[in-house]
């Protein structure tokens, strides 16, 4: 659900302020009619799209997961990750982001045709 919502309010790739929180928002209008979650589940999404670019620290792990995962993907807008704004141990290996950064290069979405927005565009690099 963090990836469905966390840039669902972005207007583009540059910097864009206060895109988070307005994803988070529209998690919590979503929840109920489109899925369900607990009210911690539901917190800890809308925490996490919220915090998604300036989050440093978490105590919950899959917060921290959810912004490392936006964060290693801004290879896909030419921003190597760094390891010092990612927050889990596996993700601040230098082998690991190489490792995300050559799928990146490699345009290998699987399922792509399950999520075309429109006829005749895909997801990924255009």
């Amino acid at each position: 659900l963090f990836a469905v919502f966390h840039d669902a309010c972005r207007h583009n790739d540059d910097r864009h302020l206060q895109h988070g929180p307005r994803g988070a928002a529209l998690a919590r209008d979503f929840h109920g009619r489109h899925f369900q979650l607990d009210s911690s589940g539901l917190t800890l999404l809308t925490v996490a799209c919220e915090t998604h670019t300036t989050g440093t620290d978490h105590p919950d792990i899959t917060v921290r997961a959810c912004w490392d995962a936006d964060r290693l993907d801004l290879w896909r807008v030419g921003t190597r990750p760094h390891p010092r704004r990612l927050t889990t141990e596996p993700a601040q290996q230098q082998e690991f982001i190489r490792a995300i950064m050559e799928r990146s290069e490699q345009d290998d979405f699987p399922y792509r045709e399950r999520f075309a927005v429109a006829p005749g565009i895909t997801p990924g690099r255009q």
